[in-house]
């Protein structure tokens, strides 16, 4: 009965959804919208591996220094996955952070350091995203060491926005570090139902924000895989491409005069 009940609001939010963007878009060009979809939080569970056979194109993140990150990185790696560095950055709840952490007493030799360490076990990371950091993203320089080095990797910043307040995707452009931001969280409560819900909401948002792209940021919870693989044949009839996250990056834009300065803490 509750899979009925799940079946029939898809069903029914579809349809909803197709007739809201046939009002706000013409109906004689359907402009193909894409969606990249990040995997967040691989390495300490043998388990997480169901998430490498979820369909299509995913974009996985894993935790540095874990059990499984490392396999499991090379694993999606050669099945031509984009692999990011789920760097922990240090959250204003003080939770317990992991191997690779960056926190707000460390200098910048100490963040390069620790980033370097993270690549080196996964070097064909084409980026990084942050791991909680809901205080050190508010923080401007260690966000700009953070910066600093990156640019120097020529690799992306996904800003998972753990805070309202975060400066990262700022002192990213400021560094002309491609930058990226989390559009929806597809699974804070591990529920077939809401799942399904922030999967259309991401849908929306592709369709109709300037770029006709969105980003969400999942988890590989079984009750998670087990939604994508029944949503994700969604996306094409709604016109919509899963790509990965590095797909996703703007085109490079003409140097121009950057601003003066960036007010620190």
């Amino acid at each position: 009965m509750r899979f009925i009940l799940i079946v029939f609001l898809l069903q029914f939010s579809t349809a909803l959804l197709a007739k809201s963007i046939a009002h706000n878009k013409s109906s004689s060009v359907r402009i193909k919208a894409r969606i990249a979809i990040v995997i967040d939080d691989i390495g300490y569970r043998k388990t997480d591996q169901a998430a490498l056979n979820l369909p299509g194109n995913f974009t996985f993140s894993i935790l540095p220094h874990t059990p499984y990150g490392k396999t499991l990185a090379e694993q999606a790696h050669l099945n031509n996955h984009d692999i990011l560095l789920h760097i922990p950055m240090e959250a204003q709840n003080g939770k317990k952070l992991g191997p690779g952490a960056l926190t707000v007493d460390m200098g910048e030799q100490n963040i390069r350091d620790s980033l370097a360490a993270s690549f080196d076990e996964i070097p064909f990371a084409v980026g990084i995203n942050n791991h909680m950091g809901s205080k050190l993203t508010q923080l401007y320089r260690p966000m700009a060491w953070t910066m600093r080095y990156l640019k120097e990797k020529n690799v992306l910043f996904l800003d998972s926005l753990t805070s309202q307040k975060s400066k990262a995707g700022r002192v990213a452009r400021y560094f002309d570090v491609p930058e990226l931001n989390r559009s929806v969280f597809l699974d804070n409560q591990l529920d077939q139902q809401y799942i399904t819900q922030q999967f259309l909401q991401l849908i929306r948002q592709a369709k109709n924000s300037r770029s006709n792209t969105a980003i969400a940021i999942a988890h590989p919870h079984p009750e998670t895989v087990k939604a994508l693989t029944m949503l994700i044949p969604l996306l094409a009839k709604e016109n919509i491409e899963l790509v990965p996250i590095s797909q996703l990056l703007p085109a490079p834009l003409p140097t121009t005069d950057k601003l003066a300065s960036i007010v620190s803490d």
